[in-house]
């Protein structure tokens, strides 16, 4: 019996770029983006990469390296990007950097997240990927610490966290 061809996509094909203006009702109480609206948008930047990738429904598994690095303030534009890092048979894993973006146009690095999402049929169940074309040595070494992570994440999973 001969075996289907596993269709192949690159990162480019469904990485997203989101900005947002900060209001007050983004605003926690010192006066900085609440990290909770922060996830959010990082969660639903992950959801479209991971729905464009695997042209389907996805849900979300884990959320890994959830590392603040600087704030955002009142009035400030905040733009999320994703690509993803690595793909397994039924999983994605998706990188999402968060800028804060002056007026000028210069992006000062606020957050990096990475996020695995799982793709699932219409009964919840989970289904096969394309795969992941890792094109250029930042592609290729971004796919070598994906793995990585997903090795630590199977050993964390055995501890169980």
């Amino acid at each position: 019996m001969e075996q289907e061809q596993r269709k192949m996509k690159r990162a480019s094909d469904s990485q997203v770029e989101q900005s947002y203006l900060l209001m007050p009702r983004h605003i926690n109480g010192s006066g900085r983006l609440f990290g909770g609206q922060l996830v959010a948008w990082i969660d639903e930047v992950a959801g479209i990469v991971g729905k464009r990738h695997a042209e389907s429904d996805i849900v979300t598994a884990c959320f890994d390296n959830l590392i603040f690095k600087a704030g955002a303030y009142l009035n400030d534009t905040v733009v999320v990007r994703g690509h993803l890092t690595y793909v397994g048979n039924t999983s994605m894993e998706v990188r999402v950097d968060t800028y804060r973006e002056a007026l000028d146009g210069t992006r000062t690095m606020i957050n990096r997240a990475y996020v695995v999402m799982v793709a699932v049929d219409r009964n919840g169940k989970s289904r096969p990927v394309p795969g992941l074309l890792a094109e250029g040595e930042s592609a290729k070494a971004e796919w070598e610490a994906a793995q990585k992570r997903a090795e630590l994440r199977k050993v964390r999973r055995k501890e169980g966290f």
